[in-house]
């Protein structure tokens, strides 16, 4: 019991989203390589993604995915898919987590299904594009954590077999390069889902993902409107400009026909965008505007400051300049005779009859000696 504890401690301690879709991947693939392993290698329609039977089968859009056809691509969605989920899945809950899946799975298996129904009306090969094609696996979903992960850390440095170091924002367009090549060689299923998982999980975490800012009392924003995140910032400087033009242009037309939802209330800072609540990337956008504001803060002080002590210092200069004169007006008017200044009048008393009665006495007396 005691071995058999710390698995199980390890599975529970796994998200609800994150076990469950690893284990339907594992029974998913197990039971496609047994049917194959039992009946030869011919397409099962019911479990992946065929172009000409699909109407058939609706649900193969989204649980194709669960499907591995080999066993080292297994151990590869095996060792990546489940460890990302579970970040997301903390990170941004059971539900948000859920609706990521669905879409970043579910979208791209429905515009490649699309594409190669339009291949098949251009060329009537209905052989190679509608049934000899099967799309299956989590390629999609893998180029869609790897969108994820440069939205929440892009600037994350990552060392692969001790030598290889490189930026998280890095990776997608790498991958997206390699899926270019494999189908422009041949290998249009599965690596051209690649290519649609990106496009899908961009326009949903830019437009559509539902975000809870617990820092902003609760309020409800979807997307990522950020300029780090731009459609413009995926590509080299010599492609902004049309690209500008073209996703202006859409994204015009998406908020006319009402195609987009809004976030309340908008981000007057950000020209009326939402950054993403949560996350080391909304963390430093945060910051980045706070020191912003700080530094015009500060640079207005400073100049007021400055202003106030040059008008100072031109009062100081001017009264400096105007005290000569104003001492010579001084010592003049004191070189001038003061005028000279009545003197007090002095009261004349009057003696009263008592003292009259006394001086008389006196002078009598002084008569008789």
């Amino acid at each position: 019991m005691a071995i058999l504890s710390t698995p199980l401690q390890y599975i529970k301690s796994v998200p609800p989203v994150t076990r469950f879709f690893t284990a339907a991947t594992l029974a998913s693939s197990t039971l496609y390589l047994w049917i194959r392993w039992t009946t030869g290698p011919t397409p099962v329609a019911y479990l992946t993604l065929v172009p000409g039977t699909s109407l058939f089968f609706p649900w193969t859009f989204a649980t194709s995915a669960l499907v591995e056809i080999s066993i080292i691509e297994l151990i590869i969605s095996l060792l990546v898919i489940p460890a990302s989920l579970a970040y997301f899945e903390r990170l941004w809950g059971t539900v948000e987590t859920l609706k990521f899946i669905i879409v970043c799975v579910t979208g791209p298996n429905i515009i490649g299904c699309a594409f190669n129904w339009i291949e098949f009306a251009v060329t009537r090969n209905a052989e190679l594009f509608l049934y000899g094609m099967e799309y299956h696996g989590q390629m999609a979903l893998f180029i869609s954590l790897l969108v994820s992960f440069t939205q929440v850390i892009p600037e994350h440095q990552v060392q692969i077999l001790g030598f290889i170091k490189a930026r998280v924002k890095r990776f997608p367009m790498a991958y997206l390069t390699f899926s270019t090549i494999m189908t422009l060689l041949g290998f249009q299923s599965p690596y051209i889902l690649i290519q649609f998982g990106w496009f899908v999980s961009w326009v949903y975490l830019r437009f559509y993902k539902r975000n809870v800012g617990d820092s902003l009392g609760g309020v409800v924003s979807y997307g990522d409107r950020s300029e780090t995140f731009a459609l413009t910032s995926w590509f080299p400087p010599f492609l902004h400009t049309p690209l500008s033009l073209l996703g202006n242009t859409v994204y015009k037309l998406a908020t006319r026909l009402h195609l987009l939802p809004t976030s309340v209330p908008h981000d007057i800072e950000s020209g009326g965008y939402s950054q993403v609540p949560g996350g080391a990337r909304a963390e430093a956008e945060r910051r980045r505007s706070v020191i912003t504001c700080l530094s015009r803060s500060t640079l207005l002080t400073v100049t007021s400051r400055a202003l106030a002590l040059k008008a100072l210092d031109q009062r100081l200069a001017n009264s400096s300049s105007g005290s000569p004169t104003q001492s010579g007006i001084s010592q003049a008017q004191s070189s001038r005779p003061s005028p000279a200044a009545p003197a007090p009048a002095q009261n004349e008393r009057k003696p009263s009859p008592v003292e009259m009665d006394v001086a008389d006495t006196s002078g009598s007396d002084d008569g008789r000696r």
